[in-house]
């Protein structure tokens, strides 16, 4: 039997991605902060299969090869030792394998991604950008995925210049960018990100990342509102934190001082993720999921606040009674009486924390593509490059 492909799945209901597969690997001890590349689906696949395999069961119908930030200049950038051990080419297709056998054990799509690169933020030529694009592309046609993902860019010029490349294979395509309500990082607004985006060939559009959920939802209105006044349709797509980032600047939660190791106060309930999702797909987003800080009891809240939408439960779900039912077995009698809608939808979790503040102070450098300050390098940074940067607010 034939699968349906994305955009029969989109035209027909809602489909739910999965989560941040590099955050989650990051913590479980298999992924290095700073450079954050995929390196894993090649020294831990174990680990790669199994949180595919859990996002699937939570109800996730796209896997998602690991392929984030899998480009050759990326892994050999800032003394990154993978490029060393790895090409790109080799991190992909093992991504592309893990992801395609976890995906025939449902009825899951998969699909390639691509992010943003050092190429384009050291200001480097449209062609240069290009060739880093196609060498990942060239693994996922290889491997007959079904779709592709361009994600997590910060500068509309960039994605068009992703979204062409993948328009060359013939494959539907979803784009989404890390940006707020503000816009992108040279100041082109969300409306007009998502016309361009779709001018440029992307058949889904939205954002991913550095938002919580909630501002992400704002970002997606104007997306919207854009496309509707320039007369354009496309499916919406979105894949935001599992954090609260109220206090974000416009370059998101990397400007907050929690990241990446303090963030965990921040962290959004299966409650909040469920709110979220039915806000989403009330809006008109089509396309939901999540992206860093997202883990599958996250995804397994979209697919039970969505369930008579989508038909279906999620495999997750048999261990899990909607709005706490299972305390109603707990020993405690006073946990039972949580075992209530209202009880866990009116929560105002308490941080434990006594001295914390509510919100933090973005530290909002303004740098970005063009900036010399952000040409990026093969060398590894020096303690002078360091002080440098603790210099450079003072």
């Amino acid at each position: 039997m034939v699968k349906k492909g994305i955009l029969e799945r989109l035209a027909e209901g809602v489909v739910i991605g999965d989560g941040g597969f590099v955050f989650a690997l990051e913590k479980r001890g298999y992924v290095k902060a700073g450079p954050w590349t995929p390196e894993a689906t090649c020294e831990n696949p174990e680990a790669v299969r199994q949180l595919h395999r859990e996002f699937l069961r939570a109800g996730s119908d796209v896997m998602q090869a690991f392929t984030f930030y899998a480009s050759d200049t990326k892994l050999e950038n800032r003394g990154n030792e993978a490029g060393q051990k790895f090409t790109g080419k080799n991190i992909n297709k093992a991504a592309c394998d893990l992801a395609k056998e976890v995906a025939a054990e449902g009825d899951a799509l998969v699909a390639g991604g691509l992010s943003q690169t050092p190429t384009y933020l050291s200001a480097s030529s449209k062609s240069d950008v290009q060739k880093d694009f196609r060498n990942q592309i060239k693994v996922f046609v290889e491997n007959k995925l079904d779709f592709l993902i361009c994600e997590y860019f910060e500068h509309v010029e960039e994605i068009e210049i992703a979204i062409g490349v993948c328009k060359e294979t013939g494959k539907p395509i979803a784009a989404t960018m890390c940006i707020g309500p503000e816009g992108d990082l040279h100041g082109v607004s969300a409306g007009d990100c998502a016309v361009r985006m779709v001018k440029a060939g992307a058949n889904i559009v939205g954002v991913n990342c550095h938002f919580d959920p909630f501002t992400s939802l704002k970002t997606i209105k104007l997306m919207k509102e854009g496309l509707e006044k320039a007369g354009l349709k496309a499916y919406l797509m979105c894949q935001p934190l599992a954090y609260h980032t109220p206090d974000a600047g416009k370059q998101g939660f990397i400007d907050l001082p929690e990241f990446p190791f303090g963030l965990e106060p921040r962290v959004t309930t299966r409650w909040d993720i469920q709110r979220f999702a039915r806000e989403a797909y009330e809006l008109g987003v089509r396309y939901i999921g999540g992206c860093c800080g997202f883990e599958p009891y996250h995804i397994r809240a979209i697919s039970e606040e969505l369930e008579k939408e989508r038909g279906r439960k999620a495999v997750a779900t048999s261990k899990h009674d909607a709005w706490g039912g299972g305390l109603v077995m707990h020993t405690k009698p006073w946990v039972r009486a949580r075992a209530r809608r209202d009880f866990w939808e009116n929560l105002q979790p308490a941080s434990g924390r006594p001295f914390s503040a509510a919100l933090s102070k973005p530290d909002d450098w303004g740098v970005t593509a063009g900036s010399d300050i952000l040409k990026q390098q093969a060398a590894a940074t020096t303690k002078e490059e360091i002080q440098k940067l603790v210099n450079f607010k003072k």
